[in-house]
Order: structure tokens, then C-alpha cells, then sequence
């Protein structure tokens, strides 16, 4: 079976982002979460992001959490992967995606993307607007794994 990599910025990790690492891990003999190293700009630290989506993989044993800096497509090929994963909500964000996969593809001819759409329950579901309805005070509970619920009450408090 193949190894799949699924990278993203997880500021914070949402309902959704464990939606996609748990139907993804399903389908591949290991899934590595690859946390984006990104030194400004971010809500959490990387350790932070890394440690609260480790957290949510508690229990599935064919998943791991890191973090990285530089090119996706490199550390697929560290990791061994033959497949990068990314999520998908809307149209909106395909045209971005499709860009993406494009020069990925240059990049790492090897590398294959795969797309998951969101499941519907997590259509709406975003890490920006999870940070703003959190900073203005919505509780997003349900929204987020409940450590990350904590870790945005208390930045925002």
C-alpha cells in the first residue's frame, strides 16, 4: 500500500481537517499530516499546530504528525509518499488547488494529488473563520476537537 502525505497550515486543525486525515488513513498503509512551518501570520505555533493535531490521531497508529518548511513535494519524497492528499469545500478553492497540483506534478512527476471534497456536515468549515468566530467570542465546540476548543477560549480570553 501507498504513504500519503496531507499538508496544510491546520491554524487551527478543524472537524473538517480530522475528517479528511480519518478517510484518508483508511485508504493508505501510513498518512503523515504535514504541519506547514510558518514563522508569522499564524494564530498557533507550529508545536502548537503539531501538537493538537497529534492529539487528535490519538489511537490511529498508521498516522503521524510533523511539521515542515520548503516544498511540499520534498518532503513526500523524504517521507516516501507517492501521494499527496488535500481537501477540497468549495469550488472556489479548486482553481487554487488545480494551480497547485499542476506544479506539484512538474515538480515530483512521481507524486500523485488526491482531493477529498468535505463531507457536508464540514462544507463551512475553515480555519480563518474558525479564528474569527472564535476571537469574537462564538464558541466553536463543536466545530474543532476539544482541545483545540480550550486553546481558543484561552487566546481569546
Amino acid at each position: 500500500m501507498a504513504i500519503a502525505v496531507y499538508p496544510g497550515r491546520f491554524d487551527p486543525v478543524t472537524n473538517g481537517h480530522i475528517d479528511i486525515a480519518l478517510r484518508t488513513a483508511k485508504l493508505f498503509e501510513r498518512l503523515v499530516v504535514a504541519v506547514v512551518e510558518m514563522p508569522q501570520g499564524s494564530l498557533f505555533s507550529t508545536a502548537e499546530r503539531v501538537d493538537f493535531f497529534t492529539k487528535a490521531m490519538k489511537g490511529y497508529d498508521n498516522v503521524s504528525v510533523t511539521s515542515f518548511s520548503g516544498l511540499t513535494v520534498e518532503l513526500a519524497r523524504r517521507e516516501s509518499a507517492s501521494v499527496l492528499v488535500r481537501g477540497i469545500r468549495a469550488v472556489t478553492g479548486f482553481e487554487t488547488e488545480f494551480d497547485m497540483a499542476l506544479m506539484n506534478k512538474r515538480m515530483a512527476p512521481e507524486i500523485e494529488s488526491m482531493y477529498f471534497m468535505s463531507s457536508l456536515e464540514h462544507l463551512f468549515i475553515s480555519g480563518s473563520r474558525i479564528r474569527e468566530v472564535a476571537r469574537l467570542g462564538y464558541d466553536v465546540t463543536n466545530l474543532v476537537p476539544s482541545h483545540v476548543a480550550e486553546a481558543l477560549k484561552k487566546k481569546f480570553a
